[in-house]
């Protein structure tokens, strides 16, 4: 008899270059690597939440090829933001249909930010779908979500790769993407730096980049945030990430595993 190791996986945010996260768990998938829960923040809430509700990889990605910006966003009277994500959820539930967390295939938490407490949310009860809108909504730019009394925007300002809920859920082993790659735009002069430091923040934020035990960073440099036309090259750079990592992931489960069997058997005896 053995305990079986507990993994978690951490996807990061990153708009588009969420394609990323898909490659990442094709491998996975591909390597019998099994999640036991996932938590997303911006991006990753969105393929998070699609794949615990029992959706494969290479089916997530036929829905996003699919995807334009006009299914996702509207404009709307810029009182608290210049689009809404109203589009985005209807179409998260014609996608996986109008579900609770606790009718998720898999435990999973949808990380916002609590813009009047400036603090992490780890969304995990009711309405899938408006969940995953708040952890996508960059304040200024989408309206924010109000939940439970919380005005509710984009993850990534309190915790870009949410590490630390997943070992709260009990994860012996979490697995982090990172998406956030900084990078100096030369060409953009001092628009360039700025851009970079924003990026800086926005990365470290939460700590989670330090915190996983195993951190897969897509080399997505200078990569585009917002461009569809880049998805599938952004896929692959997920899986050519995902493959570099594969051994060590694979040892250190390996490790681990022999070490929850050894101390069963200790308690055992």
């Amino acid at each position: 008899m053995s305990a079986k190791v507990k993994v978690g996986l951490a996807l990061g945010g990153g708009v588009v270059r969420g394609m990323a996260h898909l490659g990442v768990l094709s491998v996975l998938e591909e390597s019998g690597i099994t999640i036991d829960c996932v938590a997303g923040t911006s991006a990753g809430s969105l393929v998070g939440a699609i794949y615990c509700a029992g959706y494969s990889a290479s089916i997530i990605k036929e829905h996003a090829m699919r995807l334009r910006w006009w299914h996702l966003l509207r404009p709307v009277w810029p009182s608290q933001g210049f689009f809404s994500f109203a589009l985005m959820e209807r179409w998260l539930v014609r996608t996986v249909g109008d579900l609770t967390f606790d009718q998720l295939k898999k435990p999973f938490v949808a990380v916002a930010t609590d813009l009047e407490r400036g603090a992490p949310v780890w969304l995990q009860q009711g309405r899938l779908a408006p969940a995953v809108c708040a952890s996508c909504s960059v304040p200024g730019i989408f309206t924010p979500v109000h939940i439970d009394g919380r005005v509710l925007g984009d993850g990534s300002l309190a915790d870009t790769v949410p590490v630390d809920v997943l070992r709260q859920m009990g994860a012996d082993y979490v697995i982090g993407v990172d998406i956030f790659v900084p990078s100096i735009r030369r060409g953009w002069g001092a628009l360039g730096m700025g851009v970079n430091a924003l990026e800086i923040l926005v990365e470290r934020a939460g700590g989670g980049i330090d915190r996983a035990d195993c951190l897969i960073a897509p080399a997505l440099r200078g990569e585009s945030y917002v461009r569809f036309s880049q998805r599938e090259r952004i896929f692959r750079l997920g899986e050519q990430a995902a493959r570099e990592k594969l051994p060590s992931i694979l040892s250190d489960l390996e490790k681990l595993q022999r070490r929850e069997t050894l101390q069963m058997e200790r308690v055992i005896s």
